[in-house]
């Protein structure tokens, strides 16, 4: 695996260098350390949406489906009934995917419990981070500790979270650091991820 440089001169990620979108999101976002709920609950869900497609068709209607789904503010989504799913299948800014939109809904009231159970979204998650100072060497679409995460969390009655999108989930929030070797990014995102990790974990 082997760096791209930009006509910015910027070495990125591979796939980080394909598109305006993606370098940006690559550059500011992905595996940069996050503990705040309505954002991880966001990836979760938009992570689920993506299942089937592409994240740059996902990232490139992320504003829309943040005024859909009310900034996915928990209770609000938690919330939502009939008339929402009504209301979001003709929405032609999201993925209008009926199974999606109902999970979006269950994990809302999912992620309350994982809540009141553990304080926060971000404390379950982040003690299930690893930590490597060696770029990786392959970078797997599943692992054991997101296919453990994923078997729990279906056990709590989420829904589209499976092994690999629970990996794209950790690789995005900074649970893992899958930026490559000469990536001009990587140590960002590792210090990033650390300091989540501290906040987080003490």
């Amino acid at each position: 695996m082997e760096p791209v440089t930009g006509d910015d001169g910027i070495a990125r990620c591979s796939w980080g260098a394909s598109t305006p979108d993606y370098a940006t999101y690559h550059d500011t976002e992905w595996g940069f350390g996050v503990t705040d709920d309505t954002r991880l609950f966001e990836k979760l869900c938009l992570e689920g949406f993506q299942s089937g497609l592409s994240w740059l068709t996902i990232l490139r209607k992320r504003e829309n489906f943040r005024a859909a789904f009310a900034g996915f503010d928990l209770q609000t989504v938690a919330g939502f009934g009939e008339r929402d799913v009504r209301r979001l299948l003709a929405d032609a800014g999201i993925v209008r995917h009926q199974g999606k939109i109902r999970s979006t809904i269950n994990n809302a009231a999912r992620a309350i419990e994982l809540v009141e159970q553990y304080g926060s979204i971000a404390a379950f998650f982040w003690p299930h981070a690893s930590f490597s100072a060696a770029p990786p060497a392959e970078i797997p679409a599943i692992t054991e500790t997101s296919t453990a995460l994923s078997k729990q969390l279906k056990r709590a009655g989420w829904t589209f979270v499976g092994p690999t999108t629970m990996y794209a989930f950790m690789q995005a929030m900074g649970l893992v650091n899958d930026h490559i070797a000469g990536c001009a990014v990587r140590d960002d995102a590792e210090r990033a991820r650390r300091a989540a990790a501290d906040s987080i974990l003490g």
